[in-house]
């Protein structure tokens, strides 16, 4: 039988808890639009963009009812814009079932878009506290160390393990208590790289922590290389406006607008704005900038053009309707902010 650390994680937690929005509510829908924005997002991100959310869409009914341009524009900055597509599509199914919140069955949860087995069991012991496992990385990072979990992570063997020590660690109370207590320590304390042990209410009983080999969990192997692409980005000006288009509506990015770009190829630019039939009063060339996707790298060349009118493919937009109608991935933060400072 393994050590049992559930009793301390949750004294720890209940003195050492930090303030979030987000746990001043038992509102189940809150705390979903709070577990979702927090994947592949730091906490102290999140807290604006879930007040802005919640101003936009306070309900289950306004989130499914939303058009895409205010739902892409309320997430704008947040990026994996699939969560939230995906978090209208469970709103739809809810409220089409008559449903106004989340449901409370880990089955129910499962078979909604965007759901998974993390998020189902944060909802059901956050908001209705009801003991179910929850596994993400602090969770990953915490019992690695603590039970010196030779499985790699990447591997499903590790996840049958996880999964039957947090099993046989569920409370039979105080469940929210439980679940966020991984989330704090794993924040503050036991962090990815130098974590500070003497501090932690578990150091007694953690086997990395007596080996002296706390950074070597959890075990994962490496990602795989990400691919590079390079890309020319186009400014196009034509008095007060800057041209957009609109991205397809599946793959990266879906649906949302973006700045001229392309593959950067052996042409020249002046080449390229005659293929596109761009005719102009003078160009400049701006920073270069890189962005990184989960399995893309964007390095991107971008230039302002003046033009002489505005060509009939693009979207010409004002500053004010850039910055509050229309939706741009912040892979081109920097030149949105160029035309705004312009």
């Amino acid at each position: 039988m393994k050590v049992r650390i559930t009793e301390d994680l949750i004294e720890w937690y209940r003195i050492n808890q930090r303030d979030l929005p987000w746990r001043h509510t038992k509102n189940a829908y809150y705390i979903w639009i709070s577990e979702i924005m927090l994947q592949q997002t730091r906490v102290e991100t999140v807290i604006d963009y879930y007040k802005r959310f919640l101003s936009f869409f306070p309900t289950l009914k306004d989130l499914a009812e939303a058009k895409e341009d205010v739902l892409l524009k309320a997430w704008e900055g947040l990026g994996y814009y699939s969560r939230v597509r995906n978090m209208q599509k469970t709103a739809q199914i809810l409220l089409n079932h008559g449903m106004m919140t989340l449901p409370n069955k880990e089955s129910e949860l499962l078979a909604l878009p965007g759901i998974g087995p993390y998020t189902a069991g944060a909802i059901l012991s956050i908001a209705y506290d009801i003991p179910s496992v929850a596994i993400d990385g602090n969770v990953y990072r915490v019992l690695g160390r603590v039970y010196e979990v030779k499985d790699s992570i990447n591997k499903p063997k590790a996840t049958r393990i996880y999964k039957e020590i947090m099993d046989s660690l569920l409370p039979n109370k105080e469940a929210s208590f439980f679940t966020q207590s991984f989330m704090d320590l794993g924040s503050s304390i036991c962090t990815p790289k130098q974590p500070k042990c003497e501090l932690c209410p578990l150091h007694d009983k953690c086997l990395a922590f007596k080996h002296k080999s706390v950074e070597l969990y959890p075990v994962k192997e490496k990602k795989k290389m990400q691919r590079v692409e390079n890309r020319i980005v186009f400014l196009f000006v034509y008095q007060d406006r800057v041209a957009i288009c609109k991205r397809e509506n599946k793959g990266l990015l879906a649906s949302l607008y973006e700045f001229p770009n392309e593959l950067l190829t052996d042409s020249s630019l002046e080449d390229i704005l005659k293929e596109k039939k761009i005719e102009y009063n003078f160009i400049s060339r701006l920073e270069d900038t890189k962005h990184v996707f989960s399995h893309i790298i964007w390095n991107l060349q971008a230039y302002y053009i003046s033009v002489l009118e505005p060509n009939g493919e693009y979207k010409w937009v004002t500053k004010e309707e850039l910055q509050n109608a229309y939706s741009l991935s912040s892979a081109f933060s920097k030149y949105v902010k160029f035309f705004m400072e312009r």
